[in-house]
């Protein structure tokens, strides 16, 4: 069955012991993992890996070794409590083994537990757990965190914002990845230790990180908008603040991926992008084959600064792979 965002939340927060399984996967691979860990976290309580209730399998290992899965599912656990097994990275090179898993297991089973990447609505394994009566399939949109959501982090951290304070943190979750921002309610939680005032703006602003997203948004609204003269300006500052060329390539491929996706199906839902509007006119003056062409360029940068033997600066590789970009983008 599937989830929608809003029951997805609500189910990660207080889930079914008695269902077979989940299934939680998408595009940000950070925002999966803290799905998946508060879903575990809810589902098992507290120490399930120290009294052996969960199970991880990596899909690499599983290939190798197929009856692993039904293993985990079916051992028999020496401490009391709900059970778990736990396939990460998941795709359908493992569709097989998690499809015969689910159809063997029976009540008493440890939950099948699977976390995947953007698994396309072909995907075998995708399928399985949206037809599948007692499991349910969830996908993780790029889209920040809601007000009920940060209202959940806040109210887990044992923390009650003032008025300002919440708008200050809601806008604040659209501009960091949502790992940074789980890192700054663990610092206001520490930074209001043995503090009975209620959290404020003030608070947020010192714990807050000092470099956001929103700076590495503007080197890329500068390339996709063409603008190959403004580059090197923004990359110096960028450099300053210490952004890695790795974040960068990252985070490109992240944009440039959107904008092909909006440029190959028009019409369609558009997620995980703050200014839509203007995605939508960069994706249009790029059109879908030069989309497909830039992220060629950026797969063959992210490879070359991973290579054992790449000597030549990694900023300076990844500002000359955007000049190039903003030189393709200008061409009609």
């Amino acid at each position: 069955m599937k989830l929608s965002p809003r029951d997805a939340n609500a189910y990660f927060a207080r889930p079914d012991p008695d269902k077979t399984g989940l299934l939680i996967f998408g595009s940000d691979a950070m925002r999966v993992a803290l799905k998946r860990q508060e879903f575990l976290k809810s589902l098992l309580g507290p120490g399930a890996e120290e009294e052996m209730r969960l199970t991880r399998i990596p899909a690499a290992e599983l290939r190798r070794d197929p009856a692993m899965l039904l293993d985990a599912v079916k051992a028999v656990g020496f401490f009391p409590g709900p059970r778990a097994a736990f396939v990460e990275d998941a795709n359908d090179t493992v569709a097989a083994i998690v499809i015969d898993a689910l159809g063997d297991w029976q009540k008493g089973d440890a939950q099948i537990v699977v976390s995947g990447g953007d698994l396309k609505k072909t995907s075998k394994i995708r399928k399985a757990f949206e037809a599948h009566p007692g499991a349910y399939a969830a996908a993780i949109y790029d889209n920040p965190p809601d007000r009920a959501e940060i209202e959940n982090i806040l109210s887990a951290a044992k923390l009650t914002p003032q008025p300002d304070a919440m708008v200050v943190l809601t806008d604040l979750a659209r501009m960091i990845d949502p790992g940074d921002f789980r890192q700054t309610i663990e610092k206001l939680t520490l930074y209001k230790l043995n503090d009975p005032t209620d959290l404020s703006s003030d608070d947020i602003a010192a714990c807050a990180p000092t470099s956001t997203e929103a700076d590495v948004d503007d080197i890329l609204h500068v390339v996709a908008e063409a603008r190959a003269s403004d580059i090197g300006p923004v990359m110096s500052k960028l450099q300053a603040q210490g952004v890695t060329a790795v974040t960068l390539t990252i985070m490109a491929t992240r944009h440039f991926r959107t904008l092909y996706r909006i440029a190959a199906s028009p019409g369609a839902p558009i997620y995980g992008v703050r200014d839509r509007d203007r995605a939508m006119r960069q994706a249009r003056s790029w059109g879908a084959a030069k989309l497909e062409t830039a992220l060629g360029v950026l797969t063959d940068t992210d490879l070359t600064l991973r290579s054992a033997g790449q000597n030549a600066p990694a900023l300076a590789l990844v500002e000359r792979a955007f000049i190039r970009l903003a030189m393709l983008g200008a061409q009609r």
